[in-house]
């Protein structure tokens, strides 16, 4: 307890920026707002970023219109750590850039997040937030099974080495200053990136990977709902 007490009290302030501005499209409805075990996607996230020891606050972008819905949500749900609820962009880097600008001045860490990854856990926050501040970049990913071979025209050019593949997950945790300088000049040029480890790759800037796990699913379609039930069923949660 001692030493765990201590490295706590060394870390950097962490901000953590949830970017739930996306349109659901593939889901049918606002993924988001979808129950699961009594809580809504959206009250998932934030609560597992409010009950880490390694968050210090929390700024939520969303589409305007949802920005009373997710503030109702978060007071109710007793999330204390939440700075501000903010409209995001077009996409997903404009819409990372405006939660990051509301971040505090202070934070010498933030950490980016999928809303749609509701069952992230402590301990994969944990190990991204205390490698981004040994290493300045770090995300969880988790490494890919299947064979995959690269393809153009439905012709199988060449097969990829798969223990050199990976799956990027979130939270994707950076030094304040690094994603601050990148996320700027991805927008300056007006880059469209799928992921925020990407806009710091930009300035030739390192990314080192953490354990991921594959509870740590995205939503994006129905069938995701139930796989999603399945976990936290087996978690004792439903």
């Amino acid at each position: 307890m001692h030493i765990k007490a201590k490295k706590l009290q060394t870390r950097p302030y962490c901000s953590a920026v949830i970017v739930a501005a996306g349109s659901s499209s593939r889901m049918g409805e606002d993924k988001l707002l979808i129950e699961l075990g009594g809580r809504t996607v959206i009250e998932r996230t934030m609560l597992a970023f409010q009950s880490s020891e390694y968050i210090d606050e929390i700024v939520v972008v969303t589409r305007g219109e949802k920005i009373p819905v997710f503030a109702g949500i978060a007071r109710d749900a007793g999330v204390s750590k939440l700075k501000s609820v903010v409209t995001g962009g077009a996409d997903r880097t404009s819409s990372s850039w405006a939660g990051v600008r509301e971040c505090s001045e202070n934070a010498g860490l933030i950490a980016i997040h999928d809303a749609a990854r509701p069952l992230v856990t402590g301990e994969i926050i944990a190990r991204a937030v205390t490698a981004a501040q040994q290493r300045g970049a770090a995300a969880p990913a988790i490494n890919v099974k299947d064979t995959v071979r690269q393809a153009r025209g439905g012709r199988v050019l060449r097969t990829l080495e798969r223990d050199e593949l990976f799956l990027m997950q979130t939270p994707q945790v950076f030094r304040s200053d690094l994603i601050r300088a990148a996320l700027s000049e991805a927008v300056k040029l007006q880059l469209s990136l799928t992921d925020d480890c990407a806009a710091v790759m930009l300035l030739d800037a390192e990314v080192f990977l953490v354990e991921g796990s594959e509870e740590n699913l995205k939503l994006t379609t129905p069938s995701d709902i139930y796989a999603a039930e399945s976990i936290l069923d087996r978690r004792g949660e439903l």
